[in-house]
């Protein structure tokens, strides 16, 4: 994927160059409350983590890499898929300690703007905190996260997607999954809270976003990772959310999905592409895009020629930036 590929070329740059890490934002669009920036990070290992606070409410859309995240609400892993959650005025910190580098797409809303939203879904004050660091890859959101990726991978800078439309309709549905599925929150996952799960997890991921294609199965990751297939399930479930194969599942279908919206897309075939990402025939694939994203890979292809759903919202107040 081209997202991904920026960001090793930016990695590489590092090295050869012997810079220190950075941290560079490449604003996308912005609105009456929200805005949007590409955010490519080359801090690795060596680096030490810094403390920083988010200046407005932060929904990011993990689109390359992973990195440790921490902030009062706990710590997570955050791998591709997976939205990391920031709450206005709360300190945090990001680590690269298995692996080098990573690229977010990171919307910001202002306090007041995201309220209005709250009110309009009918959602309490009390519930608009986040009350948790990261959302795991879902179905329900797979769309909008493809989506995010696609209008940053875009040559024209995104200039196809709607991203007013794409900040509504993101802030909404994080705040309906997480007070959804509040009650049902389980306990940290300190039970495999330790350096090595982390890493063997974050070097599995890695190797599932390069490699999509590949046959992976619970065997051969749990291989690869050196532990029992039941440790290896167990673990990577707890640190990630989703068990290994909902997580190739979701990877090989997001790669198919930024390929489909690619402005050459028309020059490969839907069957191609659905081989080239891991499906062994493209009825399997049609059936498992159109569960995902609620359409079948030819209509998805075409919307990226234009406007995709439509969801209305009121005028926000204020214009965050952090």
């Amino acid at each position: 994927m081209k997202i991904a590929v920026d960001l090793q070329q930016a990695l590489a740059t590092r090295t050869r160059d012997g810079a220190a890490g950075h941290t560079t934002a490449r604003p996308l669009a912005a609105g009456e409350g929200w805005c949007v920036d590409d955010v490519l990070c080359t801090f690795g290992p060596r680096d030490q983590p810094f403390e920083e606070r988010h200046g407005s409410v932060c929904i990011a859309v993990v689109a390359a890499g992973s990195f440790d995240y921490r902030c009062e609400a706990g710590r997570e892993l955050m791998t591709p898929g997976s939205l990391m959650l920031g709450n206005a005025g709360a300190c945090f910190e990001c680590g690269h300690r298995h692996a080098a580098g990573d690229r977010c797409l990171s919307f910001h809303y202002s306090p007041a703007w995201f309220e209005q939203l709250g009110a309009d879904l009918g959602v309490r004050s009390g519930g608009l905190a986040f009350r948790a660091t990261r959302v795991p890859p879902t179905r329900r959101l797979a769309p909008l996260v493809a989506r995010a990726m696609a209008g940053a991978a875009s040559t024209a800078g995104g200039a196809r997607t709607d991203w007013s439309e794409l900040a509504v309709q993101l802030a909404a549905a994080t705040l309906s999954v997480m007070n959804e599925h509040e009650k049902g929150r389980t306990a940290s996952n300190a039970s495999c809270d330790t350096a090595t799960a982390w890493s063997r997890v974050a070097q599995t991921a890695r190797l599932i976003e390069d490699t999509p294609g590949d046959d992976h199965t619970l065997a051969t990751l749990a291989a690869c990772a050196g532990v029992s297939e039941f440790y290896f399930l167990r673990t990577f479930a707890q640190v990630t959310g989703v068990t290994p194969h909902q997580y190739v599942l979701r990877t090989r279908l997001r790669t198919a999905a930024l390929r489909l919206r690619r402005h050459d897309a028309g020059e490969t075939t839907v069957l191609d592409i659905a081989l080239d990402c891991g499906f062994n025939d493209v009825s399997n694939f049609n059936h498992a895009f159109r569960a995902e994203f609620g359409m079948s890979p030819r209509a998805w292809r075409a919307a990226a020629q234009g406007r995709s759903g439509v969801l209305s919202a009121a005028k926000r107040p204020g214009t965050p930036r952090e």
